[in-house]
């Protein structure tokens, strides 16, 4: 997604690498398009080329003014990466509260988030960027002991969804990243920080 959005960026700073530098109107020209780019919020695309144009011509004029406004872009996309994390952080919580209250009614958590509306969430909630978070309830003990009055003790399967996996794998849908990239994981409730979950215990049962 940010690729094809950086695309005409890239193919702008090609352009740019291919003629004179000598010509001086090209780092102005630079500067201005990566000044419309801001003005229409894309304030990554923006940033980019604005990096591309103060490395590849630092002595120009529209070199030293890209510099001061990399200053507020770099403040408005921390600040927007900011509020976007914690809009992560809020949907999910928002999933993980519903799915307390489900199991609490249930005896167990749901099969899909989407068994949580309208009950328990009016919807079931998105990344900003418009990704789906990833669900996965699994039985923490396949297979368990019972004694009996009698006897060795037997064993049988327990199908009970116990525990659960949410993950955001950021803005890339890949494992890993920085930023909005970043993976947030959370299991049976509590942030996970080990950097990938644990393998989900086998075999699960058939449902």
């Amino acid at each position: 997604m940010l690729y094809r959005r950086l695309a005409p960026v890239l193919a702008l700073m090609l352009m740019a690498a291919g003629c004179s530098s000598e010509d001086p109107r090209l780092p102005a020209n630079l500067y201005e398009e990566a000044r419309k780019l801001n003005l229409e919020g894309r304030s990554l695309e923006a940033r980019a080329m604005m990096k591309q144009l103060t490395e590849r011509y630092p002595d120009t004029e529209a070199a030293q003014q890209a510099k001061r406004d990399l200053y507020l872009i770099e403040a408005f996309v921390n600040r927007d990466m900011a509020d976007r994390q914690k809009q992560v952080r809020s949907a999910m919580k928002r999933i993980s509260d519903a799915l307390i209250r489900y199991k609490s009614n249930k005896g167990e958590y749901p099969v899909t988030v989407s068994d949580l509306v309208p009950e328990y969430l009016d919807q079931v909630p998105e990344t900003p960027w418009g990704h789906p978070f990833l669900y996965h309830p699994y039985v923490t003990r396949p297979i368990e002991e019972f004694q009996v009055k009698r006897g060795p003790a037997k064993q049988r399967f327990n199908t009970k969804l116990d525990g659960y996996y949410l993950a955001c794998l950021g803005t890339d849908l890949q494992p890993g990243g920085e930023g909005l990239a970043a993976d947030i994981l959370i299991k049976d409730g509590a942030p996970w920080g080990e950097g990938s979950f644990p393998p989900v215990p086998q075999p699960q049962p058939i449902r």
